[in-house]
């Protein structure tokens, strides 16, 4: 017998072992560390959108999610009119309305309540065109799924730079006064490592980077835990000829819930309180899948996530909030910040206005146009945003499903305000006037398929009315400067309203100022160099 290296012709097979142990032995050593401006963890709704608006503004970033694929799980249902307006400046209303699912060309979104969906239906009275337009927004509602969403997300980053890595977790990180250095592992177990300036951690609800920081949640906490069931089948054999894309019933469970996917009824999720000892396998699956149809028809489950064996999903439904937003040179964003109970479907626009306030910012520090103060706000602005985003969610949900989700007196304030109407700095979060300091700078028609809201985005925008002569002649490096041909809510006609890059009122003057270039550097300067990027409403005292 001829062993490794003792005799003539071994010497091929010895050279592949070798060589074979080389390369297991270089895939756990990582070598030289890619260098980024911004390491994303987390490649859900918040980390790609927040990839997507950091790219957008120049800044190179890298994102690791450790699955291998985006979920097939739809999750968000569909896209509210002030979250499309957050990607229309990139171009992807036209994208994400393409890839909009089927059953939104049916007209109406039909809502029912019932034993199980083969029995009677009440009507819960919400049957709503899914496309419809409102009058505060430029865009229309687009129903489409979180998985569609994402995966489009996901190609536009690429587009504009983003180092978008799947099937790569983050195994540990370290900061300094510097950066952070983070060490990454692939499915294949080969090493690499990442030195980037800053940290987001995208990471979901059970965060571990969150845990790593020590940064506790506070609010009412897990409320429930929930099983989610995806399936296909012929509704028609149920149903005939009636229409439902949602369903609550009381079997298996009270609130258990199903939603179509598609216009021809054909795939669905099923949603309801987790029944700990059931779910586990796929017989205890079609089990309930059954009994919340009502009649015994041909199913078949849907693995959620790929690469994983398991037939349904288990998540806790929970009511809380981060005590803080950031440590050092990590952000949280998205569930990772906090948990948004379903109703009022406010936890996706939620994690993509955190990422949408703060790729801005991080975008002026790295360029060394801001101080690195302006990333406290991040902190100060989205935090108490989502706190009022989460007491309203829950007053729907309390409506909706029983007095246990929601104890306090909350009163329900309109969905599109929840989203929009609220105010960043001092004074109560909602109810301030249009175009208020520190409001979302309302949509306003400029010509035929030109909206104000299509102004802003990369930078920050002076707009002045019909008389603002004077106000144009100002100038500063970050600000574009627009005289509109129309009034402007809360100025006089020669008044001026500096909105920031993420479409909130930064600063106003309610007329014309004696120097309007100093006072526009002065005011600009102070925004991006102080603790706060909003102003007082009169222009401040020249120093």
């Amino acid at each position: 017998m001829n062993w490794p290296g003792s005799g003539e012709g071994t010497t091929s097979r010895h050279g592949s072992w070798r060589r074979a142990s080389e390369r297991r032995f270089a895939r756990h050593r990582p070598g030289p560390p890619t260098r980024t401006s911004v390491l994303i963890v987390g490649g859900g709704l918040a980390g790609l959108s927040t990839a997507l608006f950091l790219s957008w503004h120049g800044v190179s970033c890298v994102l690791v999610e450790q699955h291998t694929d985006v979920p097939i799980h739809p999750r968000m249902r569909g896209l509210p009119p002030p979250l499309v307006e957050l990607y229309r400046p990139l171009g992807l209303e036209t994208r994400l309305t393409r890839e909009a699912d089927d059953f939104a060309r049916r007209g109406s979104f039909d809502m029912v309540r019932a034993e199980t969906l083969a029995a009677e239906h009440t009507p819960m009275g919400m049957n709503l065109d899914p496309t419809r337009a409102t009058s505060s927004s430029p865009c229309r509602n687009i129903p489409i799924s979180q998985d569609k969403t994402e995966r489009v997300l996901r190609q536009r980053a690429v587009e504009l730079g983003a180092d978008i890595r799947f099937g790569v977790r983050l195994e540990g990180f370290s900061d300094d006064s510097t950066g952070v250095s983070a060490r990454l592992r692939a499915t294949d177990e080969s090493l690499s490592s990442v030195r980037a300036s800053y940290l987001v951690a995208a990471d979901g609800p059970e965060s571990a980077l969150r845990e790593r920081m020590g940064i506790g949640m506070a609010g009412p906490g897990e409320i429930s835990r929930m099983l989610s069931i995806m399936f296909e089948t012929d509704s028609r054999l149920i149903l005939g000829d009636r229409t439902v894309h949602m369903a609550y019933l009381e079997r298996p469970f009270p609130g258990t819930f199903l939603f179509c996917l598609d216009a021809e009824g054909q795939r669905w999720v099923l949603g309801c309180t987790d029944p700990d000892e059931w779910g586990k396998t796929n017989a205890d699956c079609e089990a309930l899948v059954q009994v919340a149809l009502g009649r015994r028809v041909p199913i078949r489950l849907l693995t959620p996530i790929p690469g994983s064996n398991q037939p349904a999903l288990r998540f806790a439904l929970s009511a809380a909030v981060a005590d803080r937003f950031s440590d050092g040179r990590v952000f949280l964003v998205g569930d990772a910040a906090h948990h948004i109970p379903p109703p009022g479907g406010f936890g996706g626009f939620c994690g993509v206005a955190d990422a949408y306030n703060l790729a801005w910012k991080l975008a002026a520090v790295l360029e060394d146009r801001a101080d690195r103060a302006l990333l406290d706000s991040y902190d100060t602005e989205r935090r108490p945003a989502a706190e009022f985003t989460v007491r309203q969610a829950m007053a729907r949900a309390g409506e909706r499903l029983g007095g246990h989700w929601s104890e306090d007196s909350t009163t329900i304030v309109d969905r599109t305000r929840v989203m929009t109407g609220y105010r960043y700095g001092p004074g109560p979060i909602i109810g301030a006037a249009p175009g208020a300091v520190g409001t979302r700078f309302p949509h306003l028609w400029l010509e035929p398929g030109k909206s104000t809201i299509d102004l802003f985005g990369s930078g920050f925008v002076l707009l002045t009315p019909t008389d603002g002569h004077a106000w144009t002649v100002a100038s500063h490096d970050a600000v574009t400067i627009h005289r509109l041909d129309r009034s402007l809510p809360g100025v006089e006609s020669d008044g001026a309203i500096l909105v920031r890059p993420d479409g909130f009122v930064a600063w106003r003057s309610r007329t014309a100022v004696a120097d309007p270039h100093a006072t526009l550097t002065d005011v600009v300067n102070r925004i991006l160099n102080g603790p706060s990027p909003i102003m007082a409403f009169a222009p401040p005292a020249l120093t």
